[in-house]
């Protein structure tokens, strides 16, 4: 089987940081056209989008199609999820609302086969190529990459030993519910969840693992990358959808196009 790209690129962390954005419209076809758009990666998004592991596989075949490399955010730290979406193809997987060290060997766990982990032993599925990748369960484990998100006060001052944990390749810093844990919900620009968005980056610097973020718009992520996030999304397919809906509208109509919100992502 191929090597995982995004897990390459996390560990050599490249000059130019991976760019990529968020699929929030749960649609195969506008997948596939934002995977010919220039990202390096696009999140499906299982947490906050409606779409289950069967609609999953059919937004990651259209990925596959184009040079972008797909990462599955979870809807939960759940045993039983990461197995279903790794034996879908999953390779590269984010683990929303990591609190500890704990949490985070769980989750590593859950994409590790024995004796490393527990995740579960099927023969044939997507993910070893219907059982013809023939060493797929001794080199499983190598192509996964495992991706926890932070997104509290409290996580963010856990990181270290949250990165500490074997089997963690990168960190990922979610600003909208920091925004929201900090008492400032949907002021991601607040200089107080400024602050902790770029302690973040120092802290898993420091504990020597790459950190990803997302904004809503390329002025934000570039502060972002000002802070040294070694990855990057901006935005979602939806969010530039409508942003691009409104302003043609707007202009049609003689009408300044109404401002995006912070966390259109």
């Amino acid at each position: 089987m191929e090597p995982n790209r995004f897990k390459t690129w996390l560990r050599e962390r490249p000059a130019a940081p991976p760019l990529g954005t968020w699929l929030m419209t749960g649609a195969p076809s506008t997948a596939e056209a934002m995977g010919f758009c220039g990202f390096d990666f696009l999140v499906v998004d299982m947490e906050h989008v409606p779409i289950d592991v069967p609609e999953a596989i059919s937004i990651l075949r259209a990925v596959a199609g184009t040079p972008a490399e797909a990462v599955v955010r979870l809807s939960w730290n759940d045993q039983v999820l990461v197995k279903r979406v790794l034996d879908a193809g999953a390779r590269s997987v984010m683990f929303p609302f990591v609190q500890t060290a704990e949490e985070a060997r769980a989750a590593v766990s859950y994409t590790r086969y024995p004796p490393h982990g527990v995740r579960g032993m099927a023969g044939v599925h997507r993910g070893s190529r219907f059982g013809r990748v023939a060493d797929y369960f001794k080199t499983a484990n190598e192509q996964v990459a495992v991706i926890l998100q932070l997104e509290t006060p409290e996580a963010v001052e856990r990181t270290g030993e949250i990165a500490a944990v074997d089997g963690v390749d990168s960190l990922f810093l979610g600003p909208g519910d920091l925004s929201a844990a900090t008492g400032r919900i949907g002021e991601i620009g607040h200089p107080e969840v400024q602050a902790m968005i770029a302690r973040a980056a120092e802290l898993a610097h420091a504990a020597g693992k790459p950190i990803g973020i997302v904004g809503p718009n390329p002025e934000m992520v570039g502060r972002f990358l000002g802070y040294g996030y070694d990855w990057v999304a901006v935005a979602s397919d939806m969010a530039m959808m409508t942003g691009r809906a409104v302003e043609w509208v707007g202009a049609l109509r003689g009408q300044a196009a109404a401002a995006a919100p912070a966390t259109a992502y």
